[in-house]
């Protein structure tokens, strides 16, 4: 894919605080240039940046409606009363109930948790679901990462006695569910500062309202809290998976739940880990996202997401093992079947004639396996560059599915749009889960390529590498890698620095690697021809003759460790090759 590079700048004022922060610092000028990026200008906002604080959090009780909630679970806890812990099917989900379940059971025991199934039940809080509340004696439902739009259905539940505390960060509607508190920050009368929660964050806010309420003595109120804190690598797995800015709050989260997750996580998440070859190392952000979040999702998309909470809160070995071996069996049947439905939707689209006149996919097989369409929705919209929906039948006749976007288009706005078409929908800017009748497909499909082809820039049309800084070869350095590591956790709205370097020419000793000699291993000198850099080009190999003629070439990449047979060397990992920039 050809893509766009966006080479960020600063405006005059911050280039001059550049070279202030750069001097307090005491840092490469180009590190501070990366703080200013990310809205870091001061020496006291870079240190907050680098050294997080959990004394920073915001108090949860800055959250509309936390008093509610806190009052209604306290006199829960206090008359003894069943409750359920209920959360959705993803990743997400299944780490909050897995949070809010472990921390209540410390004090209550009578404390169960509800996960729906994602083929008989569908998305969130489900009549199935409150109906099992009801037969077992549930009085007080608390509801993760789903309920915001659960109007009917909470309506349902209050028929039935049961009340709801919803902890959601989707987006509301106009008319919020009648539940006994409704703990979101996107609603339009919350005030809480920072907006970007993921459901388990939320979880996690709730609970650290309750140790507020419940311990009043400082030094008990500080232990119950500790133990709380030990709970964050639910929330760090969350985040990640989730794909949630980290910034602000879930910055803060962030870093400490890594923290854990490399020193003492949960018993459940150790087995995880020990699965995923991933036990000898330092576990970040993007281990979370491509190897540990995967496992804990298949459940959900293969079998019951029950057996991810199940294994998230045992505390027997032998049990974490066993259920750990069977979430990567689900994982390795869910990268056969997503490639396989990926490989046919492929097909379909080059047989699609029309296609190039669009500006979206909408694609609709009535026969593909739910579990894996939001995976098939990413890969269409990442080859294609185009927002995509993806849709199958469930057992209900009712077509259903997920749909992704490309950066900067907001796919939600584009589904509200049609939302007298939709049976339901909801999600992010980027991603978003719809259902509809099968005969609204055709006029969806219509009216959703109609909004994007209105709505669309021709920018967000063509991939795009956003490019934080110029380096050149002698500023790349241990000190230089050693004050980048810091600008972890990355991810959304803290990606990882991509900067480039212009005029590089092969040494002579760059080859190809790889199978099919598809990737490049790289030498490359710089312009001066002082500083040679070593460098891996995945998937790149159609420039090697270019490369080998010794025409001088720009690369854009991260700056990586490598280790081998001990020996540990910093090296590029080329993003993109231009010939000409």
């Amino acid at each position: 894919m050809i893509s766009d590079w966006n080479i960020n700048s600063l405006t005059i004022e911050q280039e001059k605080q550049k070279e202030e922060l750069a001097e307090q610092l005491k840092i490469s000028p180009v590190l501070a240039q990366l703080l200013l990026q990310r809205g870091v200008s001061t020496e006291e906002e870079a240190k907050d940046f680098f050294h997080p604080r959990l004394d920073k959090l915001h108090d949860p009780f800055l959250m509309k409606d936390m008093d509610l909630a806190v009052d209604r679970l306290i006199r829960a806890l206090a008359n003894k009363e069943r409750i359920l812990v209920y959360g959705d099917y993803d990743v997400d989900g299944t780490t909050a109930v897995a949070l809010v379940y472990k921390f209540l059971k410390q004090y209550h025991h009578d404390v169960d948790f509800y996960v729906p199934d994602r083929y008989n039940e569908g998305y969130g809080i489900s009549y199935q679901g409150i109906d099992f509340a009801k037969e077992h004696g549930f009085s007080l439902v608390i509801a993760l990462d789903c309920g915001i739009k659960a109007v009917e259905k909470v309506d349902y539940a209050l028929s039935l006695g049961v009340d709801f505390i919803i902890c959601d960060h989707h987006t509301p509607d106009d008319v919020l569910p009648r539940a006994v508190a409704v703990l979101d920050s996107k609603r339009g009368d919350c005030n809480y500062p920072y907006k970007h929660l993921c459901g388990c964050g939320v979880g996690f806010k709730f609970m650290q309202a309750l140790v507020m309420t419940m311990f009043v003595e400082k030094e008990e109120r500080d232990l119950n809290m500790q133990n709380l804190y030990r709970l964050l690598d639910f929330v760090v797995v969350s985040i990640a998976s989730d794909i949630v800015p980290i910034t602000g709050e879930n910055r803060i989260l962030a870093y400490y739940g890594l923290k854990q997750l490399n020193s003492n996580p949960s018993l459940g998440l150790r087995s995880v880990i020990d699965m995923t070859g991933l036990k000898s190392k330092e576990i970040l952000i993007s281990d979370i996202v491509f190897k540990i979040g995967p496992r804990i999702n298949a459940s959900g998309r293969m079998q019951l997401a029950r057996e991810a909470v199940e294994l998230l809160v045992t505390n027997n070995k032998d049990f974490a093992e066993e259920r750990s071996k069977q979430l990567d069996e689900h994982n390795e049947q869910r990268k056969d079947l997503d490639k396989a439905t990926t490989d046919i939707a492929i097909r379909l689209m080059e047989l699609d004639k029309g296609l190039e006149q669009r500006k979206s996919i909408v694609i609709y097989n009535p026969s593909w396996h739910k579990g894996v369409i939001g995976i098939v929705a990413s890969r269409i919209s990442e080859k294609y560059y185009r927002p995509t929906v993806v849709l199958t039948r469930n057992a209900n006749g009712i077509a259903t599915g997920s749909a992704r976007s490309v950066s900067g288009f907001d796919v939600y706005k584009a589904l509200e749009s049609c939302k007298d078409l939709l049976v339901n929908f909801g999600g992010h800017i980027y991603a978003a889960g719809l259902a509809m009748k099968e005969e609204n497909v055709g006029e969806f499909t219509r009216r959703f390529e109609a909004y994007v082809r209105d709505h669309i820039r021709p920018d967000q049309q063509v991939a795009q590498i956003d490019i934080d800084a110029r380096l050149s070869f002698r500023e790349i350095n241990r000190k230089f890698y050693r004050v980048l590591r810091k600008f972890n956790p990355f991810g959304p709205e803290n990606p990882k620095p991509i900067f480039y370097t212009d005029r590089v020419v092969d040494k002579g000793t760059s080859r190809l690697v790889g199978k099919e000699n598809e990737h490049l291993k790289l030498d490359v000198v710089d312009e001066n021809g002082m500083y040679v850099t070593n460098a891996i080009a995945f998937r790149q190999g159609q420039y090697f003759d270019v490369i080998k003629s010794k025409q001088p070439i720009a690369i854009c990449y991260t700056i990586e460790e490598n280790n081998f047979k001990e020996n540990t060397t910093i090296q590029l990992m080329v993003q993109d090759i231009k010939v000409d920039l």
